[in-house]
């Protein structure tokens, strides 16, 4: 029980009063035509493939009643794990079903110390393996109908497990009770404020970004600009040795993070450190897009990026020949420039070197559950629109891929 009601009475209150501001903040957008609503895509495909996977269970009784007798059967076991863990001087029974290794939802002792959260805990994992091998164990559907099934069914256990619910985790539930709830006026003030910076969807944070300041405590390393272009800014860094070597490096960052995912703070910096082995960094800086890019297009990337990042490097340094690397997307630019220029007979980049790149999207994983026609129709609809892809839509489809650590434990 609370410890002192009328504060947690208090605190009630004051939550409803942000779940209120919460409300206005995703209301108000809306009443002034800044957003409209459409149902969403990946709801619409979850619905159908879904129905794909229902149909194959459903059409043959028999194999209906077969896999709800697996489900009925896991359930018992629990059941039974429940009634001897309360019986005395009974011995502790072994889990029906664990979570799996790194699962950080379940760490809190009372999952296994309390016969509730213990009971809770194994019929949940025992659901999601069961809807899991559904997925698995189905017929009839092909590779990619599987994988966006095997990835719905994934999404929507991340988003029922108990640890997601104030009465069914018990760490919330301590927490509650000795905060008199204030961290529910808290968390309900945090939701509004994403709310209100999404300009009428959420936003989640998953950390408190104020203490960080460009220039200070991030991207420390010091630099200027020494071109721009209508989609990049190309940054030269200063050197940190006597003497430098002859060919300069030229860093293409993805455009879905800031250049400064390579200089996060001195200790995590890949540019101080190619700065301090001698090389002369320059950094393609690419512009937060609006209307007036929606003509840019692929090739727009490589000759306003790319290419302008090569002859700013040979402005500034005299230099034609340059080392590149590419990041991410950046070096899936790099490797279609690569090809590009080479036909074109410019062959200034000497060697090319890729961090955490594609360059073959055959075993894309997770992420070809968002690429089939109707999903890329969706977004050339939205982006026809707008001129440009919301950069929300595109933090949500990578959150998903791990929900379970970069959603439900900030909601």
């Amino acid at each position: 029980m609370v410890k002192d009601p009328e504060r947690f009475a208090l605190n009630m209150a004051r939550m409803i009063e942000q779940a209120g501001k919460a409300a206005s903040a995703w209301a108000e957008p809306r009443e002034k035509g800044e957003v409209r609503d459409h149902v969403a895509e990946p709801v619409v495909d979850m619905v159908k493939t879904f129905s794909k996977l229902s149909e194959y269970w459903l059409s043959d009784p028999q194999r209906a009643l077969e896999a709800q007798t697996r489900l009925f059967a896991g359930y018992m076991t629990v059941w039974a794990n429940a009634i001897q863990r309360v019986s005395p001087n009974a011995e502790a029974p072994d889990d029906a079903v664990k979570p799996e290794r790194g699962d950080k939802r379940f760490q809190d002792p009372e999952w296994g110390r309390n016969a509730f959260f213990d009971f809770l805990k194994q019929a949940y994992l025992v659901t999601s393996r069961w809807a899991g091998d559904l997925v698995e164990h189905a017929e009839g559907l092909d590779e990619h109908t599987r994988h966006k099934a095997s990835f719905y069914v994934k999404q929507v256990s991340n988003a029922i497990a108990p640890s997601n619910f104030i009465l069914t985790n018990p760490e919330l539930f301590r927490e509650t009770v000795a905060s008199n709830g204030e961290n529910l006026v808290r968390g309900m003030k945090m939701l509004a404020e994403d709310i209100a910076a999404g300009k009428g969807d959420l936003k989640l944070r998953q950390a408190d970004y104020s203490p960080f300041e460009i220039g200070k405590n991030v991207a420390t390393t010091p630099g200027k600009v020494v071109g721009r272009s209508d989609v990049a800014e190309i940054i030269q860094y200063d050197p940190a040795t006597e003497t430098v070597l002859k060919r300069p490096l030229l860093i293409c960052p993805p455009w879905i993070n800031k250049f400064y995912i390579l200089d996060l703070n001195p200790q995590k910096s890949f540019i101080r450190w190619a700065i301090e082995q001698g090389h002369t960094v320059f950094v393609i800086s690419w512009i937060n897009p609006d209307e007036r890019h929606g003509s840019k297009g692929w090739e727009a990337y490589i000759r306003e990026g790319l290419q302008f990042g090569l002859d700013m490097v040979e402005k500034a340094t005299g230099e034609k020949e340059v080392n590149a690397i590419g990041y991410c997307v950046g070096g899936t630019l790099l490797a279609a420039a690569l090809a590009l220029l080479a036909q074109e007979g410019d062959n200034r980049i000497k060697s090319a070197t890729f961090f955490t790149t594609q360059v073959d999207f055959t075993h894309a994983g997770d992420l070809k559950v968002f690429v089939d026609e109707d999903q890329v129709a969706a977004v050339e609809r939205s982006m026809n629109e707008k001129g440009y892809l919301d950069g929300t839509k595109m933090a949500t489809a990578f959150n998903m891929l791990r929900s379970g650590d970069l959603i439900w434990p900030y909601v």
